[in-house]
């Protein structure tokens, strides 16, 4: 939950060591001090926020690749190629139904009992399925059996990241200080880029291997490490602050509170979420299969994803760091029709078969991409009251990242197929996906300059 709303000696502002209470030697050793304990907190919380969705989203990507690159051939065999990556992006759609659900029981329990215990379950959940999925046997080994025991660990998943994202992101918010929210927000964010790659990189390592060898054993690598890693993510939050819950005034069902309270605001958020993750899991998940299909190798694929990966990382905290000094939405509606512009102009620049033109529109599609995404976490979390604020921001947020992520790249590859494998369904599919995004963000109220106590009460009219 929040911070108790005194000022706490992290947050301090430079005017505050000037004051006539607070001037001469000793200020200026006070001073420092604060400086050096705002660094450190601010590094103990990207650890617990952004390393901890890290580790989880690593699971994520690598299911998402994998359904691109060896399932079509490991679990849904009877198919043609392209046809087999189709139904395995279903199946990777099937860990998006469960998500709202996950945001919704998950988010309940955060909002109720506090954030910490619900943290260090979804990092476990996540780590046991995909470990999970490493040693499933395949269909030429169990038949139809396989693919569902891979859909029931999708939807495990599924329900995990449900819980996972909301509660990062409100750590890194409710901790920050006042004018840095965006910034501290975007440690989320970053710790999706951060798991992309290292994915990403991991897949790629892989396709260095012999073909026969990585459908034989290799595939299982990534799952199996990506098990054993989110142990690192649980020393960062079981060593997290036990916060306090104000269960005399916490609603017993927060999200049936958060509805009547903010319908409006929900109904808008679960939009962003909508657009945003329908471009992001395109622009992550549905090029890689593009690319293969223009005749990349899939070692070639694979680097411009990490290539694309690095440069959301290192974009997604500057851009919550602009949001907090220009605002949220001018940044994020900014993002959306830029990334929508580009994303046209991406398809000819990968079908010229220059790499490091190639390579320059993936950059460019995740520099894009984290526009948006960079200052998502703290805009959503701003239009919801504390009580309630963890159900909100979950259920929204997961409900459209299921409308939207969950099937983006089935769509994409369907209109790819139905445009006779050309890229001008997608690019309209996208562009259609960041008008959403735009309009629902113009329609939320600007609050990046709203104190933290005052989140989610009725404010002036809208900036």
């Amino acid at each position: 939950m929040s911070q108790p709303q005194s000022t706490p000696a992290s947050t301090m502002t430079p005017q505050d060591a000037h004051t006539p209470e607070a001037s001469g030697p000793a200020a200026t050793q006070l001073g420092t001090l604060q400086l050096g304990t705002q660094a450190t907190t601010a590094v103990r919380t990207f650890f617990i926020s952004g390393c901890g969705t890290a580790l989880e989203f690593y699971d994520f990507i690598v299911y998402g690749l994998a359904a691109a690159l060896v399932f079509p051939e490991l679990f849904f065999p009877s198919a043609d190629r392209l046809t087999g990556t189709l139904v395995a992006f279903a199946a990777f759609g099937a860990g998006f139904i469960v998500r709202p659900l996950g945001g919704i029981v998950v988010g309940h329990f955060g909002d109720r009992i506090g954030r910490k215990s619900m943290l260090i379950m979804t990092l476990l959940l996540m780590g046991g399925s995909t470990f999970l999925i490493g040693c499933l046997p395949t269909y030429p080994a169990v038949g139809v059996l396989a693919p569902v025991l891979l859909v029931i660990l999708r939807l495990v998943q599924g329900f995990a990241a449900g819980g996972e994202w909301g509660g990062s992101s409100l750590f890194g918010i409710e901790n920050s200080p006042e004018n840095r929210r965006g910034l501290w927000g975007s440690f989320t964010s970053t710790g999706i880029g951060i798991g992309s790659l290292f994915g990403t990189a991991v897949f790629t390592l892989l396709t260095l291997l012999p073909e026969s060898t990585v459908q034989a054993w290799a595939w299982r690598v990534p799952f199996w490490l990506g098990g054993l890693l989110v142990l690192i993510g649980l020393v960062a939050r079981t060593r997290m602050p036990h916060e306090s819950v104000d269960k005399e005034h916490a609603p017993r069902v927060p999200i049936v509170a958060a509805i009547k309270r903010h319908p409006k605001q929900m109904l808008l958020a679960i939009g962003v979420s909508f657009g945003y993750n329908t471009i992001a899991y395109i622009g992550s998940i549905f090029t890689v299969t593009y690319t293969e299909q223009r005749g990349y190798t899939d070692t070639e694929s694979l680097l411009f994803q990490v290539l694309g990966s690095t440069a959301f990382m290192i974009a997604a905290p500057f851009m919550g760091l602009l949001s907090d000094r220009f605002g949220r939405k001018k940044v994020i509606a900014g993002g959306a029709v830029v990334y929508a512009l580009f994303f046209i102009l991406f398809f000819p620049l990968v079908d010229g078969h220059v790499v490091w033109v190639a390579t320059l529109g993936f950059v460019l599609v995740n520099v894009f991409m984290a526009m948006p995404q960079g200052c998502i976490p703290a805009f959503l979390g701003e239009q919801f009251s504390k009580e309630s604020r963890y159900s909100s921001l979950s259920a929204t947020y997961q409900t459209g990242a299921a409308l939207g992520g969950g099937t983006a790249a089935s769509i994409a590859t369907a209109l790819f197929i139905a445009f006779n494998h050309g890229s001008l369904g997608v690019a309209l599919y996208s562009s259609a996906a960041c008008l959403i995004l735009a309009l629902c963000v113009l329609g939320l109220r600007e609050t990046y300059k709203v104190p933290t106590a005052q989140l989610g009460e009725k404010l002036p009219a809208a900036d």
